[in-house]
């Protein structure tokens, strides 16, 4: 009985390899197919798949609901970190809990912020100038070379702790030429580079800096882009026209209330006046446009004066808005602009964000645990 098992098996594995044997042409069953694939190899897909595309998968049937749910990793948003104007007790505000905790820092007496990267905070004392950088969650302090930072702003492009840390500042010496000043952790002065420029562009402590795929991008105060490549170190002012702004935007203080992020190689510019609602850019770097955007597509932004942010992931309802870092309106910490419902929360006639001091307030990572907070 046995060999003749075995001698039906090998002639049907013959005909099998001969093409002789016809599968069944009907597709199967689509849910049985689904629940059907290997646990892990769901788990190892889902993984790989943003916020938007889980939740979407998980809705196919139950099985996916499950492993979904277990690989789904959702973005933190930053914290706003108030600085206070008398005293060593700090303000950091959590935007998705509406929670707000206390840190004492009395190393930062008399500093005042210029960027926030990666959970570190970059700082300078005007009166000595002396530049560095703080974690406020474990204290820990890097010192840089001094710098005189009067007129000008200054970023970082990683960790202080990372190899890859670059900070960068650049000024304007007459309308035709610039001066950028580089430095990284470790140096012992900064290094400071003349360049031509092409097109006028004049620093302010009202540009706008960020770190994009390798580069330094710099938003003038007339919104021209000013680009540095820190491995060419080269200098460039691109024929970049400046996002168009509405008629009515040009009020008191409209060159002000800008705001730059950069999320995934992509720059976005937001463009506040105290009458209109916000309009929003992303850079087409392939065309060298600025391209309004009517929907951000699930993306949320972080403004504030010295560093922006953006996230992608985030849950609920804080997807799809602009965060600013408005200080203490009715008791509120920070005010959102809903992109969806075109309004203001809370609403409001007139928000003048030339009022409102640049260097009270800025977004930085949270923290892992809340065990340092009083």
């Amino acid at each position: 009985m046995a060999g003749r098992r075995r001698r039906k098996k090998m002639k049907l594995l013959t005909e099998t390899i001969k093409g002789k044997v016809k599968f069944p042409t009907e597709k199967p069953n689509e849910e049985q197919t689904q629940s059907e694939l290997p646990t892990d190899l769901l788990e190892a897909i889902m993984s790989r798949l943003t916020l938007r595309d889980n939740i979407r998968a998980s809705a196919v049937c139950k099985s996916w609901l499950a492993v979904a749910i277990s690989v789904r990793i959702s973005d933190k948003p930053p914290w706003l970190m108030f600085f206070p104007k008398f005293g060593d007790l700090y303000e950091f505000y959590d935007p998705s809990k509406r929670k707000t905790y206390w840190l004492e820092l009395p190393e930062l007496h008399g500093s005042r912020i210029c960027y926030a990267k990666d959970g570190w905070l970059l700082l300078c004392k005007p009166r000595t100038q002396r530049v560095f950088f703080f974690c406020p969650y474990t204290r820990d302090m890097i010192k840089m070379p001094n710098l005189e930072l009067t007129y000008q702003i200054v970023a970082f492009s990683a960790s202080p702790t990372s190899p890859d840390c670059m900070l960068f500042t650049v000024k304007h010496v007459s309308p035709t030429v610039v001066a950028v000043s580089t430095c990284r952790p470790g140096a012992t002065e900064w290094t400071t580079v003349n360049y031509p420029n092409r097109l006028p562009f004049v620093s302010s402590i009202w540009n706008k800096l960020i770190f994009c795929k390798g580069l330094f991008y710099c938003l003038s105060l007339t919104g021209w882009l000013g680009i540095y490549n820190p491995e060419k170190s080269t200098w460039a002012v691109h024929s970049v026209p400046p996002p168009k702004c509405p008629e009515n935007f040009f009020v008191k203080n409209w060159w002000k209330g800008k705001f730059m992020a950069e999320h995934n190689g992509d720059i976005y510019v937001i463009y506040t006046c105290s009458a209109v609602n916000p309009v929003i850019y992303k850079l087409d770097q392939t065309n060298k446009v600025w391209v309004e955007m009517e929907n951000l597509g699930g993306m949320t932004l972080f403004a504030n004066f010295l560093s922006s942010h953006a996230r992608m992931d985030l849950l609920g309802m804080m997807r799809n808005n602009v965060y600013f870092s408005k200080v203490r309106f009715y008791g509120k910490r920070c005010i959102l602009y809903s992109v969806d419902d075109g309004r203001y929360y809370p609403r409001k006639k007139c928000y003048d964000w030339g009022e409102q001091d640049p260097f009270e307030s800025i977004w930085i990572e949270p923290p892992q645990d809340l065990s340092t907070f009083l």
